[in-house]
């Protein structure tokens, strides 16, 4: 199993608004600091934002922060979010045209470990994972955004 770039992409972000203990930033620091694709952050962004993941405060001194506590964020809710399928096989997914499906016993086993691997996720949320902005950023990371009021 791989996550999706999109689904790395948002830990990246959600783990980078944690770190700035709501200070605003904006997504070219985020771009800048992971060296990412913009277009991508960008989508998803926009998903955490309409999650409620993320605030966006618009304006000139306007930026982003987390819409919730890191607490209450489960990573496997973002997983789960960000993943457009969890079909590991074909049988799985829309349109199975595998002929064996009506007999084949593979994806009990799969569909059991999928549920494990979120359950997993489940237990940890964004704040279990956090790695401190002091190791986060290193002395050179001048950030310019200011807390948010």
């Amino acid at each position: 199993m791989r996550l999706t770039d999109t689904c790395d992409i948002a830990f990246r972000v959600l783990l980078f608004a944690a770190e700035k203990d709501g200070a605003l930033f904006r997504i070219d620091q985020v771009v800048e600091f992971y060296g990412i694709s913009r277009s991508t952050t960008m989508k998803v962004v926009n998903t955490l934002t309409r999650a409620g993941l993320l605030l966006a405060k618009r304006g000139r001194a306007g930026g982003l922060y987390l819409g919730k506590p890191a607490e209450q964020i489960s990573l496997g809710e973002i997983v789960r979010m960000m993943e457009p399928d969890f079909g590991l096989v074909e049988c799985q997914r829309p349109g199975n045209l595998c002929p064996i499906t009506p007999v084949c016993t593979l994806p009990g086993p799969l569909l059991e470990a999928t549920n494990a691997f979120l359950e997993t996720l489940d237990r940890y949320s964004l704040a279990d994972i956090a790695i401190g902005p002091q190791r986060m950023f290193p002395l050179e990371f001048r950030d310019p955004t200011p807390k948010r009021s």
